[in-house]
């Protein structure tokens, strides 16, 4: 049975879908970094994550998503991308829209993310496809 998932778990798999697209691999401190916390936090979560089936470990040391963990990390990244351009739009600092949007993409409820994003798609804020 999988867990619940929890905003801490969303951000450790979109950390993960992040440095893929950014690096082509992802290892454990590299999600450290990205995530500023500590390798043995790291250890903790991604035991669980795999656990629960949301990412595998290779031979190496490399962690990859699996079906289920992609699924996810491509919706929660989509809300950060798209809640960036957004607040970028409207004249926000680039590093502060990206720092709200972080706060705000696990709170905020379908409907008024499916609002934002049909309003943002009408006004061409975003170029996201969503």
């Amino acid at each position: 049975m999988a867990m619940e998932i929890h905003q801490s778990a969303e951000d450790y798999l979109e950390a993960i879908l992040m440095i893929k697209e950014k690096k082509g691999y992802v290892r454990s401190i590299d999600v450290a970094n990205q995530l500023s916390v500590s390798k043995p936090s790291v250890s903790y979560a991604t035991k669980r994550l795999r656990e629960n089936g949301y990412i595998t470990f290779n031979e190496d040391g490399m962690i990859s998503l699996t079906e289920s963990g992609m699924e996810i990390a491509n919706k929660i990244y989509t809300r950060h991308k798209v809640l960036t351009d957004i607040f970028k739009a409207l004249g926000v600092d680039d590093n502060i829209a990206a720092e709200d949007a972080c706060k705000i993409e696990h709170n905020l409820s379908p409907e008024t993310f499916d609002a934002l994003c049909k309003y943002a798609k009408k006004n061409g804020l975003t170029t996201i496809n969503v």
